[in-house]
């Protein structure tokens, strides 16, 4: 499941090329995020994703 969205990512960097490879990696950094993020909150007893946990 992708979380990144191509258009959105075209659509913030303006004048900026973008490599093909570029919205993958983006997604994987964004998914490890969230897991590392479930994973703070699920060690302090929550089941809401906060931002404290990035």
């Amino acid at each position: 499941m992708s979380l990144v969205v191509k258009s959105k990512i075209k659509e913030c960097t303006g004048d900026f090329n973008v490599a093909g490879d570029f919205a993958s990696a983006l997604d994987a950094k964004v998914q490890n995020l969230v897991r590392e993020a479930m994973a703070r909150a699920e060690a302090n007893g929550r089941r809401t994703l906060m931002a404290k946990d990035l």
